[in-house]
């Protein structure tokens, strides 16, 4: 019984561990299509398991000065996936935005910070968001996707925008 009960425990924690591996694949929708020509442009992508991720990520925001709303909306996601792109180009990115338009994504904020352009998109279900896209493109052509699923208003995004741009 003990030897099952560790064999059981052992698939448990494989699988929640497999999710964090990091992958050369892209793990969001548009860059999954194989038929686009990316040049060149090299992935990095990882999902984070939320039930490892929440605490980790709000200890750190704290300990980082963070502000509030920021650690509220993390209690709200239930789900983010990261793609990072090296070789990143401004065509990709017009196209991202196209794809992100026809799935109706809408823009909320654009924010310029230390050269570095910051983009937030969302869809919605009614008045709940269910899906923010954050985008950070810098100048060296290395570009950041963060793809966040969960329960949020329009109110605790817009009190996390301010507590950013404020700063």
């Amino acid at each position: 019984m003990k030897t099952l009960k560790n064999i059981f425990l052992s698939i448990l924690i494989m699988g929640v561990l497999q999710s964090c591996i990091v992958s050369e694949k892209p793990n969001i929708d548009f860059f999954q299509n194989s038929k686009y020509d990316f040049r060149g442009a090299q992935f990095a992508s990882i999902n984070v398991p939320m039930v490892l991720a929440k605490s980790y990520i709000k200890k750190a925001l704290r300990e980082e000065g963070e502000s509030e709303e920021t650690i509220e909306l993390v209690k709200k996601a239930s789900k983010i996936k990261v793609l990072t792109v090296t070789n990143g180009n401004e065509k990709m990115l017009n196209d991202y935005a196209q794809f992100l338009n026809h799935n109706h994504y809408e823009e909320w904020a654009s924010i310029k910070h230390d050269g570095d352009d910051i983009n937030i998109r969302v869809k919605q279900d009614g008045e709940i968001i269910k899906n923010m896209l954050i985008t950070v493109g810098s100048k060296k052509n290395e570009i950041v996707f963060v793809d966040v699923k969960g329960n949020f208003t329009a109110n605790d995004i817009s009190k996390m925008i301010n507590s950013v741009s404020g700063k």
